[in-house]
C-alpha cells in the first residue's frame, strides 16, 4: 500500500499552486476542477516519484487564526536528494521571503533536514 495523496485547503489556490510547482517541481495534473454547485474549485500537483498533493479552495473555508498545536496533520516532507539541496532551497526560499522554522541539521532519529512555511502556513520538512 501507499499514500495516493494528500489535501490542503488553501485561500489562494494559483498562488499556492506556483509556490509548488516554482520550488517543488510539482506538475499540474488535467485541468482545473471546477463545481459551481458547491463553489468548489482544485488542482491535483503530481511530483517525480508519483506523490501527488491535491490543493483545495471553497470560499466557506477560511484559514484558522490561532498558532495552537492540534492532533491531527502537522507537516508533510519533501526529499530534495542531497544535503546540498536542503541547503540550498532552504537558503533560496530565505531569500524569496518564506519563513524558516527549523535551520538545517540532523534530527535526534537521523534526518538532515529544515522546516519552512509555504504561503499559507502549512509546515514542510525539507529532507534528503
Amino acid at each position: 500500500m501507499r499514500i495516493e495523496h494528500i489535501a490542503i485547503w488553501v485561500t489562494d489556490l494559483e498562488a499556492m499552486r506556483a509556490f509548488y510547482e516554482t520550488y517543488f517541481n510539482a506538475v499540474v495534473v488535467g485541468e482545473k476542477y471546477h463545481n459551481a454547485t458547491k463553489k468548489f474549485t482544485s488542482y491535483f500537483l503530481s511530483f517525480t516519484d508519483g506523490a501527488r498533493l491535491e490543493l483545495m479552495h471553497k470560499p466557506s473555508i477560511t484559514a484558522t487564526t490561532d498558532n495552537e498545536v492540534n492532533t491531527g496533520f502537522i507537516h508533510f516532507a519533501m526529499s530534495v536528494g542531497t544535503k546540498e539541496q536542503v541547503d540550498f532551497l532552504t537558503e533560496k526560499l530565505r531569500f524569496d521571503g518564506f519563513k524558516i522554522t527549523g535551520e538545517p541539521r540532523t534530527t535526534g532519529d537521523g534526518y538532515y533536514e529544515s522546516v519552512i512555511l509555504d504561503p499559507e502556513g502549512n509546515q514542510i520538512e525539507i529532507t534528503i
